[in-house]
């Protein structure tokens, strides 16, 4: 289920998706197309030159509605992250682009899928799909 579909202007070319906690300093991307760490994932994408489209689902186990554009997406991230407070949140590095989801569940670990339109490159297009049940 769609819980969100955002339209984000980044002023740094990283975006971090993840926990409401601050980012560790010692997670960097080097030349992969992703990275994490126990709360957050990074990923690099277009900054100052056009919006990022983000689309946050929460997975009850239901047919997946994201629609016909999820096969031009490539997965960089499918793995378990630490939402301390129960949100997500998604913005840049630098926190001054930021979007925070509403409640989601109890604190907890949840698996997490983060696909991108352009993993080499610059994404423009970022879903997000986080499981309704903890692990």
């Amino acid at each position: 289920m769609k819980i969100a579909g955002i339209d984000l202007y980044v002023n740094h070319p990283v975006m971090a998706l993840g926990s409401t906690e601050w980012i560790p300093t010692t997670l960097a991307l080097n030349n992969e197309p992703a990275a994490a760490c126990d709360t957050h994932v990074i990923v690099r994408v277009r900054a100052q030159v056009a919006l990022v489209k983000v689309r946050i689902f929460v997975d009850h186990g239901e047919a997946d509605d994201r629609g016909r554009d999820v096969g031009t997406l490539t997965t960089v991230f499918d793995g378990h992250l630490l939402l301390n407070d129960g949100r997500f949140v998604v913005g840049d590095v630098v926190g001054e682009s930021r979007f925070t989801t509403s409640l989601l569940g109890k604190p907890g670990r949840r698996r997490v899928q983060v696909s991108v339109d352009d993993p080499q490159g610059w994404a423009r297009a970022v879903d997000i799909v986080i499981s309704a049940e903890m692990v």
